[in-house]
């Protein structure tokens, strides 16, 4: 390729040749309708403020200024709070939404004759289509109304052979049979078994699809919701080569009900990692700041080797609670990137195939793809793991509602690495407390006394990290979150004392936790894998991926089953997530999802 080849490439995709310096724009373009770069410090005045990609006029008001944090980190400086908080792409952004929201977009089937009037009218549209029987196959036949030529609408398993074993393997994917077991438990091939799970796969998208579309209109009062994030291993392929991928996973849970609402791996198959890495050597991506490039949210060759060059120090668990939470606000403040916790090591490694997003980015766009699946909820209540890129991707996502006093958001932080014995000590020592409690004021019923001895928890709550945020102990532990304590990241003085301490009573990540524990002891594959002295960091297990797409279709099965399949009894009623929030009547059995064909299609003429 000649220069004026490359220059010309270049210029097509918005960006500068490599060895010409980057002027403009300061502040990435907004792009559908997302900006994400502002004052994120909500006690500032000018939080939320969208700045300007215009420079300061002389005489003018001065909101923002653009500092570096390092080589090739633009920083947006508020010049009011004087806090820093990183740019970022909007385009990655709202590129990461789009994948996400994919399966919420049902296929659609339409008359095949493209000179036809209604090759762009969908099947289903009232007086455009009618049945015309059956195919060879089996399927339905569709006819046009206005060209009379015909179509099919295959099903679900058209072109498959001993369908009979289908709700076996479904079952035993998700009830911790390991794959090897499977193909000689039901003497079938591996083409067999990789077939399926692409198959059980869609069918479960699909499913989820169209259950969950009622959630866009469904009047939601309040919503109480969980996030956290949840880290799962990839083998090696290779004894010459023996580096994990590491797949960084949030997933966000209704409190109320359990149900489990998005799990978002880091991770696209779709797309092609040699086409993308020759377009953005072409584009010269790598010479740009991350946040002005064209594949901002993916994980390049070149980030690679600048990320595993540098060395990158893990938050280490404290001798109490309020310590390890100090130790974690002082290891996002030394990166250079504060939103950036998924920087690779040397013993890490990129997928052979498909891209990695950079996780803040996922994290960016789970926030909006909550918004675009729920868009009739009248108060958010978000209880978010202790990480500083969950903190930006809530604000960036739910300013409007965050200014509006429609949106809380808290920093819920456990104790995880305590012994069933030391649970049992600390709840024994706080309901000894609250006897004590309750014997001062005979006045009190218990809920009133566990809300009172919460008021003055949060009247001595302790500042921690650079940011001095305030955090509060629970004072009435359980087996699930022993030691917890919580840090309201939207203060303000709309609520009475009484609604604030309500707020922190709920401030719970049981939800999205026992999820995550379900995922460890269900799934074959997403087991802990066993350390080894001598592994210098590296881990590997019998039974983990070797591919990370199947680890994803795995997790985005187990979480239809989560959801439809699996039963908890609810005040002696067997009923399972999906129940509970209003999207199903009954628990679901595996066949209904195997067998699932979408909507029924309106074919009267």
């Amino acid at each position: 390729m000649s220069i004026s080849q490359t220059n010309s490439s270049v210029e097509e995709c918005g960006a500068k040749p490599p060895s010409s310096p980057f002027v403009s724009p300061r502040v990435p373009s907004e792009v559908d309708g997302i900006q994400h770069n502002f004052c994120k410090n909500n006690q500032c005045v000018q939080f939320g403020l969208i700045p300007s990609d215009q420079p300061n006029k002389r005489g003018g008001p001065n909101f923002y200024s653009f500092v570096s944090g390092g080589k090739k980190y633009p920083l947006l400086k508020c010049n009011a709070c004087s806090e820093s908080p990183p740019l970022k792409s909007n385009l990655g952004i709202s590129q990461e939404i789009k994948r996400l929201t994919a399966y919420l977009t049902p296929k659609v089937f339409a008359c095949t004759n493209e000179m036809c009037e209604n090759h762009t009218v969908p099947l289903g549209t009232k007086k455009a289509y009618r049945a015309f029987g059956l195919s060879k196959a089996g399927a339905q036949r569709y006819q046009c109304a206005k060209c009379r030529k015909t179509f099919s609408v295959p099903k679900p398993t058209q072109y498959q052979h001993d369908t009979h074993h289908n709700k076996m393997i479904f079952k035993m994917l998700v009830n911790k049979v390991p794959l090897r077991r499977i193909v000689a438990m039901l003497d079938i091939n591996w083409e067999v078994l990789y077939n399926r799970i692409d198959f059980i796969h869609r069918q479960c998208l699909a499913f989820a699809s169209h259950r969950e579309a009622r959630l866009r209109d469904m009047p939601i009062k309040r919503l109480y919701l969980a996030l956290d994030r949840q880290d799962h291993q990839v083998n090696w392929t290779e004894r010459q080569d023996k580096r994990n991928v590491i797949l960084s996973c949030i997933a966000s849970a209704d409190n109320t009900t359990g149900y489990v609402f998005g799990i978002h791996p880091n991770f696209d198959a779709t797309v092609d990692r040699e086409a993308v890495e020759a377009d953005a050597l072409a584009c010269g991506d790598i010479a740009l700041p991350p946040p002005h490039r064209k594949y901002a949210h993916l994980w390049l060759a070149d980030d690679y080797v600048a990320s595993s060059s540098k060395s990158t120090r893990k938050p280490k668990a404290g001798s109490t609670l309020e310590k390890t939470i100090a130790n974690i606000y002082d290891e996002s403040a030394n990166r250079d990137d504060i939103d950036v916790f998924d920087n690779k090591t040397n013993e890490q490694k990129l997928p052979d195939y498909g891209l990695q997003v950079h996780a803040e980015y996922t994290m960016a766009a789970h926030f909006h793809f909550l918004k675009q699946l729920m868009r009739n909820v009248d108060k958010w209540r978000f209880f978010m793991d202790q990480e500083s890129g969950i903190r930006s991707a809530f604000f960036g996502a739910f300013i409007g509602e965050i200014k509006a006093h429609l949106a809380e958001g808290f920093y819920v932080s456990c104790a995880k690495d305590l012994s069933v014995d030391e649970k049992r000590a600390l709840i024994n020592q706080s309901n000894k407390e609250f006897r004590a409690f309750m014997a001062q004021h005979p006045e009190l019923k218990e809920n009133e006394a566990k809300l009172q001895i919460l008021k003055q928890r949060i009247a001595n709550m302790s500042e921690i990290g650079k940011w001095r945020d305030r955090w509060v102990q629970h004072p009435m532990p359980n087996m699930g979150e022993a030691e917890k304590s919580m840090c309201w990241l939207t203060p303000h003085t709309e609520f009475d004392e009484d609604h604030v301490a309500m707020l922190y009573n709920k401030a719970s990540l049981h939800s999205v936790d026992a999820f995550f524990e379900k995922i460890r002891r269900r799934i074959s594959m997403f087991e802990r894998p066993v350390h080894s002295a001598s592994a210098d960091g590296r881990t590997w297990s019998g039974y983990a991926a070797y591919n990370p797409g199947q680890a994803v279709k795995l997790l985005e099965i187990f979480r239809v089953v989560h959801n439809y399949i699996d039963t908890r009894k609810t005040k002696g009623v067997l009923t399972t997530p999906a129940m509970r929030i209003g999207l199903a009547q009954a628990p679901i059995d595996y066949g209904d999802v195997i067998y699932f064909q979408g909507m029924k299609f309106d074919v009267s003429i």
